[in-house]
């Protein structure tokens, strides 16, 4: 099958896959955003989700959606690298139109794999996680606000963090026009214009989950279980 064996193919795959995780972050944030208001409100939302099979339904789609875009982009690394042959350990000079964040993927993927599963854990494993399996926590699983009040009270989750939005700042960035552009919805017209859309659209979004993180943390005292 052509999306699997194919460059172009895997690169379709990739593309989609990106598009669906990025409307999701658009959604994370918003929701994020309500807690900068009021707590109450969040954990309606939290509450809402919970461990609801439409809930566990979505969140198994997107686990299968950011495995997909995960194994994808990691054989998609792999095929360039053997394209490259011997050649990839040539000192060359870096091309001056090839974005840092083109050339650096890999490295802004692992990046976000790590502070995903950080993210989960801090998150997703004390709320989901623990009510579908009656585990006992810190705060009721449904108590989102809380859980948001006692991570960024942590200042190294704080930094950690702050890293993990810049990181997917960086991919978001190049990936978003990467993925018009491979799909096929740019044109001579287009291709700047889409740039810029993508870049505006990522600051504003990584914007959104970094003032919650900086509020928060300056609003509740350093804990020092961290």
């Amino acid at each position: 099958m052509w999306l699997i064996n194919s460059s172009i193919g895997r690169k379709v795959v990739m593309s989609v896959t990106g598009i669906a995780l990025i409307l999701f972050l658009t959604f994370h944030c918003a929701m994020n955003i309500v807690a900068l208001f009021s707590g109450e409100a969040y954990n309606m939302i939290c509450e809402l989700l919970g461990a609801n099979w439409y809930a566990v339904a979505a969140t198994l789609g997107l686990a299968a959606l950011a495995v997909v875009h995960i194994v994808y982009a990691f054989l998609l690394t792999i095929q360039n690298r053997r394209a490259r042959g011997n050649s990839r350990y040539a000192v060359t000079d870096k091309p001056a139109k090839v974005e840092w964040a083109s050339q650096n993927m890999l490295v802004l993927g692992i990046i976000i794999l790590l502070g995903l599963l950080l993210h989960l854990f801090n998150f997703w494993y004390n709320m989901m996680f623990a009510e579908l399996t009656g585990m006992a926590t810190q705060f009721s699983p449904a108590d989102g606000f809380a859980y948001i009040k006692e991570t960024f009270s942590c200042p190294l989750y704080v930094v950690l963090y702050i890293i993990w939005i810049v990181a997917i700042w960086f991919h978001l960035s190049h990936g978003f026009w990467s993925a018009i552009q491979t799909l096929g919805w740019n044109g001579k017209t287009w291709f700047c214009r889409w740039k810029v859309i993508g870049i505006v659209y990522a600051t504003l979004l990584m914007l959104g989950f970094l003032v919650v993180v900086l509020a928060f943390a300056f609003k509740c005292a350093p804990s020092l279980c961290c």
